[in-house]
């Protein structure tokens, strides 16, 4: 059965969040929320982790995992990122965005797009998810809660809960989520190309 931890959208208790923490750091799987959709998340090199994420949501090898970073250097320690590039992501960040860059050896080899060697990175702006990466101090491998029979995100904790009691280890909840994704740029070719229009601006990009 998975844990649940109902924590204040503003002021996460610290006790919880290092509790969730600890969890992560044992391996675990966890549901928390970001500043778009609830986000299934675990440690880069928590290989069970990632199958687990596959089998919940049904994905196939070419899916971009993101890793969701707590503030600009750890992201820079992570991908690979040209002047151009550099300036598009330090303006666009902490925000609903996800952008795929080339990985740095840092990376994992499972995490990165098979032919493209690239992975999605993120900094999001949210208290609850902002306190969790500063307790880990290491990025979280990230993908959307969306379930496969599912057209859009799960919003609510309690109902997380209740549906992945036995898939995942712990639910952090601070409120509802969004159902609106990330904003995906792809950057990995210089060029921003945009992905996914999802809730953040694109004016930026085009």
């Amino acid at each position: 059965m998975a844990k649940y931890f109902d924590v204040h959208p503003e002021n996460p208790q610290p006790r919880a969040i290092r509790q969730v923490a600890d969890i992560v750091r044992q391996d675990g799987l966890i549901a928390y929320p970001t500043d778009s959709c609830f986000a299934l998340g675990c440690r880069m090199g928590n290989k069970d982790g990632l199958d687990r994420i596959r089998e919940i949501r049904h994905l196939d090898d070419r899916h971009h995992f993101t890793l969701m970073c707590r503030d600009f250097a750890q992201l820079g320690q992570f991908v690979q990122i040209n002047n151009a590039s550099f300036r598009l992501v330090k303006a666009s960040t902490p925000g609903p965005y996800t952008f795929i860059l080339p990985a740095t050896k840092e990376v994992p080899r499972r995490l990165l797009h098979p032919k493209k060697k690239t992975v999605g990175v993120r900094i999001p702006e949210h208290v609850v998810a902002q306190a969790l990466l500063d307790e880990l101090g290491e990025p979280l491998v990230s993908s959307t809660l969306l379930l496969p029979d599912h057209d859009e995100p799960m919003t609510m904790g309690w109902e997380i809960k209740e549906t992945l009691d036995h898939a995942v280890d712990a639910v952090l909840d601070a409120g509802e989520c969004s159902v609106e994704p990330t904003t995906v740029i792809d950057l990995s070719d210089g060029e921003p190309e945009i992905i996914r229009v999802g809730s953040g601006d694109i004016t930026r990009f085009e």
